[in-house]
């Protein structure tokens, strides 16, 4: 049987991060890609210049459509810009069998560019975040979400995961990647006591745009395949990472350049 992973998010028209990099991800990882976008952006490596919002009835058509065909392994949800928007996802998600979910709350992008309007936030906290197998915030989001500061310490990053899952979470993956250490450090909870720390060596590049995007999908290709998700979440890491390394080894646009999706792929 075809593994089948359906992400739900935007578009970015450069191809770095979004709906493009989630693709890329279940290409590289031997999952089938199938999408519902809620979005789409005007964007390159320097920035988002323009975005049209998916309106909220035609990304539940996308969503009936999709469902009600392919015979889906797990759910990827991204970029989700507006309350109406997450209330449809919300509807889709009950109406249909979706798999497991992963839910990454795409909220700025790597440009800095907002993508998560104010008002929308509690929403996604309410409807969508108890709904969720896991939920992958970096810190930047993590701390919006719990309107708070963003965690400098390893300990902060601990007190925000567990406020998380006191608000619903099932389970946290909160990644480091914008610490300033010299390693790369994720935390993953669950709402049954686990804890772990993931660490790697952090790779200096400045092309990094789409990391969110692609560990998130990373992650659901690894549920799409069977595995548990510990393991899907330490191979998604260590293919993240692999893809960051790599990424130099590209030449795409002047700003953030993406990370090597087909990094394994290409070499050879």
């Amino acid at each position: 049987m075809t593994a089948i992973a359906v992400t739900i998010a935007g578009s970015d028209s450069g191809g770095g991060a979004g709906i493009q990099a989630d693709l890329k991800t279940f290409s590289a990882l031997g999952v089938y890609g199938a999408s519902v976008l809620t979005a789409l952006t005007a964007q390159n490596t320097l920035g988002v210049s323009a975005l049209h919002e998916v309106p909220p009835d035609f990304v539940l058509a996308q969503m009936d459509a999709v469902y009600s065909d392919l015979k889906v392994n797990v759910t990827k949800i991204g970029m989700l810009a507006r309350v109406d928007v997450i209330e449809a996802v919300a509807e889709g998600l009950t109406r249909h069998d979706t798999g497991p979910v992963v839910l990454d709350p795409v909220m700025v992008a790597a440009s800095g560019d907002p993508l998560l309007a104010d008002s929308a936030v509690d929403c996604l906290m309410s409807v969508l975040v108890p709904r969720a197998d896991v939920v992958t915030p970096n810190l930047h989001e993590a701390a919006r979400m719990l309107e708070t500061a963003m965690a400098d310490s390893e300990t902060a990053m601990r007190a925000q995961a567990d406020s998380l899952l006191k608000r619903g979470a099932r389970s946290v993956l909160l990644k480091g990647g914008h610490g300033t250490t010299d390693e790369s450090v994720d935390l993953f909870a669950d709402s049954q006591g686990n804890v772990t720390w993931l660490r790697a060596k952090r790779v200096a590049t400045d092309n990094t745009h789409g990391t969110g995007c692609t560990l998130s999908s990373a992650i659901a290709a690894g549920l799409a395949v069977g595995k548990d998700l510990d393991s899907a979440i330490r191979d998604a890491k260590s293919y993240v990472h692999a893809a960051i390394a790599a990424a130099d080894g590209l030449a795409i646009g002047a700003g953030h350049g993406p990370v090597h999706h087909f990094h394994e792929i290409w070499s050879k």
